[in-house]
């Protein structure tokens, strides 16, 4: 039989048991909750777009910057190849005489002038390979000097940013830098902001174009990038003429996703290659290559040629933007004969739609300008394009 005392002390016993044994093994309750992840930050946050608003439709200045434009051509493969004179081309006194002022065209008459210049350039091959993409001086100075010349020469200048791979997923050109992948939008804001900051007191006879014939990975995010663009350059150029256009390579056809940027100073822009078996028939870049031997004047082909253009002139009335062809042609495996044919074809398609344009390109595979010889091409392209 136990004592009182025996009792008490077998309780105390038992007491500290289950206090050691409660605290060698705590509630799981009582263990620290795992953290929730902070959100990701957004890489673009320093670069909103644009409020959303109703499109207030082109100003009287973006109208008259449009029709300004004219007939013009593309001082293409130069500035926008990986460095000038990778491709063989570089701007010259030469090509710049060709435009505007008639005191200097070598020959060419007052009808037959070129009236503007759309200036490629591949900016994201000269600029650091970080968030900030800083431009190199040198290379910004030389794309300054080219604008004051042209913009001296009276015409209107386009200035472009070209084939930045990486923005739209594409394979890297031979000799240009490779960028992280994370990055890669963030340089193409920076670039924005430095180049409008660098032109800001420019005037306004040079205008902006954000981006040339976005597609692949930009396909679903071009409208709200693009809006970010606009309200970067609005930052330091609040009513500089900015154009812009829609994916799917600029094709009107990627006018039906394509959202404006609510802003008044814009122009569209479209590029318009249709039918793209007849003006890039043995294209050596198209693979597999398409076949030689392609002539014109089918019913079909010219179908194709009105279409897209119907496409973007009623998208221009019913959403009060001027439009812009800035890019058109047919390259030199081409017969001349036929080529000669398309071009006045599509240029009296878009100018009896109210388009100006410019074509692709001065002094290429698609030039009528031969840079061997240092003068215009003799097979009627020039006349097609310029003449009466």
């Amino acid at each position: 039989m136990m004592t009182k005392h025996s009792i008490a002390t077998a309780l105390a016993i038992a007491t500290l048991a289950l206090l050691a044994a409660c605290a060698g093994a705590p509630d799981a309750r009582d263990a620290p909750a795992t953290p929730t992840p902070a959100p990701a930050a957004d890489p673009l946050a320093a670069y909103p777009p644009l409020p959303a608003a109703p499109l207030p439709g082109a100003s009287p200045a973006a109208r008259q910057f449009a029709t300004s434009l004219g007939r013009g051509v593309n001082f293409g493969n130069m500035l926008d190849a990986p460095t000038e004179g990778a491709w063989d081309l570089r701007v010259d006194d030469r090509y710049v005489a060709l435009v505007g002022d008639a005191s200097g065209t070598g020959g060419w008459g007052n009808a037959e002038r070129v009236r503007s210049v759309r200036l490629p350039v591949r900016w994201s091959n000269h600029a650091g390979v970080d968030a900030q993409a800083a431009i190199d001086p040198v290379f910004m100075a030389r794309v300054d000097d080219v604008v004051q010349r042209l913009l001296a020469r009276g015409v209107p200048v386009v200035l472009d940013m070209h084939h930045y791979r990486q923005l739209d997923g594409d394979t890297l050109d031979a000799g240009e830098k490779p960028v992280a992948d994370a990055v890669v939008e963030q340089r193409f804001l920076s670039m924005w902001r430095q180049i409008a900051e660098h032109f800001r007191d420019a005037p306004a006879g040079l205008a902006f174009e954000l981006y040339n014939e976005p597609h692949g990975r930009l396909t679903d995010h071009w409208n709200e990038l693009a809006s970010r663009g606009v309200r970067v350059v609005r930052q330091s150029n609040p009513h500089r003429v900015v154009v812009v256009g829609p994916t799917q390579w600029n094709s009107a056809r990627g006018l039906g996703v394509f959202v404006m940027p609510p802003d008044a100073d814009l122009v569209l822009t479209v590029h318009h290659y249709d039918p793209f078996a007849f003006t890039h028939q043995g294209a050596p870049w198209i693979k597999p290559e398409m076949p030689k031997g392609v002539s014109w004047g089918s019913a079909q082909q010219l179908a194709d040629v009105r279409g897209p253009l119907d496409i973007a002139q009623q998208w221009g009335k019913t959403h009060g933007y001027p439009v812009f062809v800035g890019e058109f042609g047919a390259f030199d495996t081409v017969a001349t004969a036929d080529r000669v044919k398309y071009t006045r074809t599509i240029r009296d398609e878009m100018e009896s739609r109210g388009m100006t344009w410019t074509y692709w390109e001065l002094a290429g595979g698609f030039g009528f300008y031969d840079p061997v010889a240092g003068a215009v091409r003799n097979d009627g392209l020039a006349d097609a394009l310029f003449g009466p």
